[in-house]
């Protein structure tokens, strides 16, 4: 059966299908007798389906039946030799199999990231491009900046988006501020502490390792002991949020203790940044980095980082170069500064319309808010998870909203699960990371992912999943659970509304 047969039995009648995609029946008529659909309708029958037929077997389909193809010179014309297939010496470099284009797979994205896009800003990324140097991409970028201040409530004139993922953000922290033989505290409870240790040793730094148990928060009298023991550290690092437990840490209360000491902090908000309160400023951070592809739901690429002028000071105080050329603090400065720009490297201009269009988004809402809807989000995933025996790996207080681990139930093929809900509810989450590989699922509520359909498509697939598998979960619990708790969180808000009027 084509594409165009499986929208009449879908709809019922052809009459149907030309009133869904408004269109006279006389086209319809014409996909039936030829056998396949329109390339151009692709994405329109896929959404219109809701993804009963993918754009891609659209796609398929009317090139087999209908290639396209390109005559730009006549049918003997050739540049290069014989247009014999094969008989070409640059044939033998040519793919094995044909090639078509990319069209990916409509997912739910409820894992640690990337998250879902939101239209507005997918438009905005695919508008034209513009040099890096133009002055109408300037003024963007001013305004870039001043969100992104927004976002992490800081002053610094120093905050941008490097270009690069998250690990390029902590990467360019640790190479900018550490100098051979400087002594760095790094606090480890998680995957993400234990790159922060591969950078200062690859920096030349000494590093000093307090290392936690995964799922618990770094302790703030163990960082005070340490740095009793070594007056002479130079840096405190620590991740604030810890995507691979799901796991706050304070860190406020970490910054004051290293500032007690003289030391300078390095601060991981990949995860945080926009899920929950991160208060530059207030809470005196000296550095921090983040990602654009978590909370903050834009394309994966750049890397949003912030640094006061102590920090500007010691780099500009560096004894040796920064072992970096496109890192060096000094250079790329000159580019992001406010002042007349100087070339530094091809920033990638739509990636960064996406992040001020992402960041605009966020502004709209209010932060405040942002933070509520990621909380209450995850109070509705949570009392539904729970409701069908599942375990959150960390205690309820130093749980990030975000970013949700329970452990997998006694038995269960975790991956088994996974690949289940991939292949027959398009739905992503993540697995467990070092130590808890195969023992936990990690639910992302990041971004535009973190909406109540996600919520319930993710707690629906799963029961449904484990029920399949044989464990005694009775299917629709969960999705009941979390409808009380949405219920009882929408009421509490009309009660408080009330009140403050």
């Amino acid at each position: 059966m084509n594409c165009a047969e499986r929208l009449v039995a879908l709809f019922g009648s052809q009459a149907e299908v030309a009133r869904r995609f408004k269109l006279d029946r006389a086209v319809v008529s014409h996909w039936v007798k030829v056998g396949y659909v329109p390339a151009r309708w692709a994405m329109e029958v896929e959404s219109v389906t809701e993804g009963q037929i993918l754009a891609l077997e659209v796609l398929n389909e009317a090139n087999n039946r209908r290639p396209v193809r390109v005559k730009s010179r006549g049918e003997d014309d050739t540049f290069f030799g014989s247009a014999t297939p094969g008989s070409d010496t640059m044939n033998s470099f040519a793919p094995a199999k044909r090639i078509h284009s990319f069209h990916p797979p409509q997912r739910t994205l409820m894992g640690p990231g990337p998250t879902e896009i939101h239209p507005r800003v997918l438009t905005t990324m695919s508008q034209p491009a513009i040099g890096y140097l133009d002055p109408v991409f300037v003024e963007m970028m001013e305004e870039l900046k001043s969100l992104l201040r927004y976002v992490y409530q800081t002053k610094n004139p120093l905050t941008f988006p490097v270009s690069g993922p998250g690990s390029v953000g902590m990467e360019y922290c640790f190479v900018n501020m550490v100098s051979p033989g400087d002594k760095v505290v790094v606090c480890i409870n998680g995957v993400f502490g234990g790159r922060m240790l591969e950078n200062v040793i690859r920096c030349g730094g000494t590093p000093v390792v307090i290392e936690h148990e995964w799922g618990t928060p770094v302790d703030p009298q163990r960082l005070e002991d340490t740095l009793k023991a070594n007056p002479d550290t130079k840096i405190v690092a620590f991740v604030h949020a810890e995507t691979s437990t799901g796991c706050l840490s304070d860190a406020k209360t970490l910054v004051e203790v290293a500032h007690r000491h003289g030391a300078l902090t390095i601060v991981d908000a990949v995860t945080s940044l926009a899920g929950v309160p991160v208060l530059v400023d207030e809470w005196g951070i000296d550095a921090v980095y983040s990602a654009s592809q978590k909370c903050l739901s834009c394309t994966p690429g750049l890397s949003p980082v912030s640094f006061n002028e102590r920090v500007v000071e010691a780099v500009k105080a560096r004894k040796d170069k920064v072992h970096s050329w496109f890192m060096d603090m000094n250079l790329l400065a000159s580019y992001w500064g406010a002042t007349t720009r100087t070339y530094h490297h091809t920033a990638p201009t739509n990636s960064l319309f996406a992040l001020h269009e992402a960041l605009l988004l966020i502004r709209e809402e209010t932060l405040e808010d942002c933070w509520a809807r990621h909380q209450r989000h995850h109070v509705a995933l949570k009392t539904g998870l729970e409701a069908i025996g599942l375990q959150f790996l960390v205690k309820e207080e130093n749980q990030i909203p975000q970013m949700n681990a329970v452990r997998v139930p006694e038995g269960v093929n975790e991956a088994e699960v996974r690949k289940r809900l991939l292949n027959e509810f398009n739905l992503e989450i993540g697995a467990g990371l070092g130590p808890l590989a195969g023992k936990i699922w990690r639910f992302g509520t990041m971004g535009y992912s973190c909406r109540p359909e996600n919520v319930m498509l993710s707690l629906s697939a799963l029961g449904s999943v484990l029920s399949d598998m044989g464990l005694p979960v009775h299917v629709g619990d969960a999705e009941a659970a979390a409808h009380h708790a949405y219920a009882q969180m929408h009421a509490q808000a009309a009660q408080q509304k009330k009140r403050a009027a």
